[in-house]
């Protein structure tokens, strides 16, 4: 008797580490790793390439990424849900605001 299971993909929570690049983000996650030796806990973090298709996850924001099928050498992740926003706002760069500056003195 064949049994319909449905498979459950993993679910790991982190942070926005980068988002340069188009359609996807990298996601830190950190976890607790017990030491056989010392049975004492320290921090495990790996980092996971996750598909954003509208481009909407900024850094430093917290998100819930799931595993899915391959869609590209390194990306088999997506993230599926944002749990916090991140507290720092966007800042823009010294040299961005000196060559708008300039430009508008030439014109």
């Amino acid at each position: 008797m064949a049994e319909n299971k449905t498979k459950r993909n993993k679910r790991l929570e982190g942070i926005v580490v980068s988002n340069k690049m188009a359609k996807t983000v990298v996601v830190l996650v950190e976890r607790l790793k017990l030491s056989s030796k010392y049975k004492k806990y320290h921090k495990i973090s790996k980092r996971f390439k996750a598909h954003d298709e509208n481009g909407e996850y900024r850094l430093g924001d917290r998100v819930m990424i799931e595993e899915t099928r391959p869609m590209s050498r390194d990306k088999r992740w997506r993230v599926i849900k944002l749990l916090g926003k991140s507290q720092q706002k966007e800042v823009v760069k010294p040299e961005e605001v000196s060559g708008e500056a300039s430009a508008e003195v030439n014109a």
